[in-house]
């Protein structure tokens, strides 16, 4: 794979390589120093683009889902070939450490090959008539060029989890990555390029957000547009889609709570715990953002918490051994301290960091534990994008889940127990699309991934992650 210098500069329309004067400059977290450029592309590029998809599109769709397979292989085994290079790229770009940035291209690689597989399986039916010369089928079809828009906190992944199952249904992608980490998705495109991908498949725009946007939204080309980023940024996504009816997938945001039970694991809940809070930073839609621990443990918890908080290790992604790395930026870190600022005026007690990490030039925050804060505490209340974990004690169980169902989000949530029969009754009750029960990593590619309230419409990965992207049809068939 080339190197990041290399990579600066480049869209991707039609299967060429595109460049313009215009550039946006790329920030590595870890230093606040820029490294790379890319180019930023007008509105015509994002037109040009969304009439090679359209062109692309009676081909690609016409293709035996076997055939689209194995182009998708070919793409994870590209993947696969530059595994180190291209996480290196996305720990200078996104700050985390190198390990979960391995991880990172490890599970792009699986969603890719899940999706060239699982378009084979786009089943239609045959339903019983209730006429003697009428038969009816249900078909599935490619809904058409779809306007993907991926975020910065896995800028590889969530962009392969729109890009694989759009294209394994037979649909052209046209690609947005997010500004401040666009060198993944250009090294996405590099291994498209080389796995042979038709001109118009696959292709990658970068500029301005709203204008790319605009453009999906309006342009009748594009026939879906499916988007990874904030609640307040959908709202105005849908606002726009309402114009010309399109539709939408959205995944939004979250604000993930954990139930940590007293018949638990202790020392599996506290590892889960660090996991889903921590892991990338805590930059992640399924952070743990409210840990709620049972009054029976609560003292026995905090201090092992605490204690394995304290030891994790911060600093540059690429260095060994780095656990929790920079937040994306100046404005994610000065977010992050006025949520700390605001959860001591509601009453919390801050157990461990809660400053800006000294001696590093980049945008690190101390992990943090804070406890006992009010319910009107801003943390308790709006996401929390950073290391910082709000802990508060729960009596019964049925206070448990009122407390965890009390939020405008329902992207996933945590419970930490082995009563058989507890964990049943939280599953069916808690308010999430996901529930991680003793596990605090819970996402794959074989299982649907989506919020219910706030957190956004409709479901990726899984067999539900196909769907999105293919239409239903009745046909009705008479005189036979």
């Amino acid at each position: 794979m080339a190197d990041v210098a290399t990579l600066s500069g480049r869209a991707y329309i039609n299967g060429q390589w595109v460049h313009t004067d215009d550039e946006i400059e790329v920030v590595n977290p870890a230093t606040g120093e820029v490294f790379a450029r890319v180019c930023a592309l007008t509105r015509n590029h994002v037109e040009q683009a969304l009439r090679a998809a359209h062109d692309a599109s009676p081909t690609w769709r016409s293709m035996t889902a076997r055939d689209r397979g194995t182009l998708l292989h070919r793409v994870a085994d590209e993947l696969a070939r530059r595994k180190l290079d291209i996480a290196r790229t996305i720990t200078l770009e996104n700050g985390k450490p190198l390990a979960q940035s391995e991880g990172e291209v490890a599970m792009g690689e699986d969603h890719l090959r899940w999706f060239a597989e699982e378009g084979r399986r786009a089943y239609g039916r045959t339903v019983p008539q209730q006429s003697a010369s009428k038969r009816h089928l249900i078909i599935k079809t490619p809904i058409g060029p779809v306007g993907a828009i991926a975020p910065w906190n896995f800028p590889l992944l969530l962009s392969i989890r729109k890009v694989a199952p759009a294209m394994a249904a037979g649909c052209p992608v046209v690609l947005k990555p997010a500004k401040k980490t666009p060198l993944s998705a250009v090294a996405l495109a590099e291994c498209m390029e080389a796995a042979g991908v038709p001109a118009g498949v696959f292709q990658l725009v970068i500029g301005d957000a709203s204008m790319i946007a605009d453009e999906f939204l309006s342009n009748s080309l594009c026939r879906k547009v499916t988007f990874t980023g904030s609640t307040e940024v959908g709202r105005l996504l849908i606002r726009k889609a309402a114009e010309t009816i399109k539709p939408l997938s959205l995944e939004l945001g979250g604000h993930a709570p954990v139930l940590i039970f007293d018949d638990c694991d202790l020392d599996a809940a506290l590892r889960e715990t660090v996991i889903a809070k921590f892991r990338n930073t805590g930059q992640s839609c399924i952070a743990a953002n409210r840990v709620y621990v049972q009054k029976s443990i609560y003292a026995e918890f905090m201090d092992k918490f605490t204690t394995a908080v304290r030891k994790l290790k911060v600093g540059n992604g690429l260095e060994p051994g780095i656990e929790v790395g920079p937040l994306i930026g100046k404005e994610a870190l000065d977010s992050a301290l006025r949520q700390v600022e605001d959860a001591v005026s509601q009453g919390g007690t801050i157990r461990c960091g809660g400053h800006k990490v000294s001696g590093l030039k980049g945008y690190f925050l101390e992990p943090t534990v804070i406890d006992s804060m009010r319910g009107e505490a801003l943390c308790m209340r709006e996401e929390t994008f950073a290391p910082m974990a709000p802990v508060v004690s729960f009596g019964t169980e049925a206070e448990g889940i009122e407390r965890a169902n009390a939020s405008c989000y329902g992207l996933s949530a945590y419970v930490m127990s082995r009563d058989v029969g507890r964990i049943l009754r939280c599953a069916e009750q808690l308010e999430a699309g996901t529930i991680g029960v003793n596990d605090g990593a819970p996402s794959t590619s074989q299982c649907p991934f989506g919020g219910i309230k706030q957190s956004g419409w409709g479901r990726e990965l899984g067999s539900e992650g196909m769907d999105a992207f293919l239409e239903t049809k009745h046909v009705s068939i008479a005189g036979v």
